[in-house]
């Protein structure tokens, strides 16, 4: 790992008032980041994993027809939680429709066809034969962010692949009109979820405009680059990268935080997806972690 640069503060964009705040989800994410992982997979050292997910992003894309009529927040709502600064969605303020439990059904069923491992099949198997009650304690630690012996590792890409297959639908069904800039500026605007990692030339008219990419709804919001996204200092901002590598994923660390977010450059490779990518770089976490810097970007499939 080499670090790159050390870049002093003051970054060009462009006016305030010119920047879209919110990015939404790209059109069939699921199938596009299927085809991502699949690409990925080929001759990388985490082939079957990367593989395995390509299969979990097509089981997703095809259990999104459960959403069709579950409840979406009023407008009341809708105005109250902007007039306040909360995620309209937010993970621990709204409630879950039981259609996201349909959607975990859907998918392990849609999963179990393709070629995996025994370790997989019999998480899949415990999760068939997993009471209501066990499922949405499950989702609750997940959301809460819990890192503890209470959460069976196994099946958190499942359950997460169902809690983003709902969170897309409620996002994409209730329009980013209903969404704000919230008084946490680094959590998601839609559902309050910590970023999981940043992006840039993500759709924008200007290629250097940064994005932060909801690990849940993936929502893309607007965040001023060379600057720490969870603790704002413009000081001690550093970016490392792996030697030899195309410069396409790097970590922008802050030394106040000795924390970092991996940052993704869509010029270097138009063809990324914040989470496939994210994965198919663990590499550069692996020797971040070496180093003594820890991971601030949330992401299901990298417990």
């Amino acid at each position: 790992m080499t670090n790159i640069n050390v870049i002093q503060p003051g970054t060009i964009e462009a006016a305030p008032g010119e920047i879209p705040f919110l990015l939404p989800p790209p059109r069939n994410v699921f199938q596009t980041r299927a085809a991502r992982l699949s690409d990925l997979a080929d001759g990388h050292a985490l082939a079957e994993y990367l593989r395995f997910l390509a299969a979990l992003a097509t089981a997703q894309h095809a259990s999104m027809y459960v959403f069709r009529h579950v409840p979406l927040p009023g407008p009341q709502e809708i105005e109250r939680c902007r007039e306040h600064g909360m995620p309209t969605l937010g993970t621990m303020g709204w409630k879950r429709d039981p259609a996201w439990r349909e959607a975990l059904r859907s998918i392990v069923k849609e999963v179990e066809t393709a070629t995996l491992p025994d370790a997989t099949r019999a998480t899949i198997a415990q999760l068939k034969d997993t009471d209501d009650a066990s499922l949405e304690r499950l989702a609750e630690r997940l959301l809460a962010g819990d890192d503890d012996e209470k959460l069976d590792r196994a099946a958190v890409p499942f359950i997460g692949a169902a809690l983003q297959a709902y969170w897309l639908h409620l996002v994409t069904s209730v329009g980013f009109e209903a969404f704000d800039r919230l008084e946490v500026p680094h959590l998601c605007p839609a559902c309050g979820s910590a970023p999981m990692v940043s992006v840039v030339g993500a759709g924008a008219g200007d290629h250097g405009l940064r994005y932060l990419t909801c690990p849940l709804c993936n929502t893309q919001w607007h965040a001023v680059r060379i600057k720490c996204v969870f603790c704002d200092t413009t000081k001690g901002i550093a970016y490392y990268g792996i030697e030899g590598g195309s410069g396409a994923v790097k970590a922008e660390s802050c030394e106040a935080c000795q924390g970092y977010l991996k940052i993704l450059y869509t010029e270097k490779d138009p063809n990324m997806d914040a989470l496939a990518d994210d994965v198919a770089s663990i590499a550069l976490d692996v020797l971040m972690a070496e180093s003594g810097i820890t991971r601030r970007g949330t992401n299901f499939f990298l417990f």
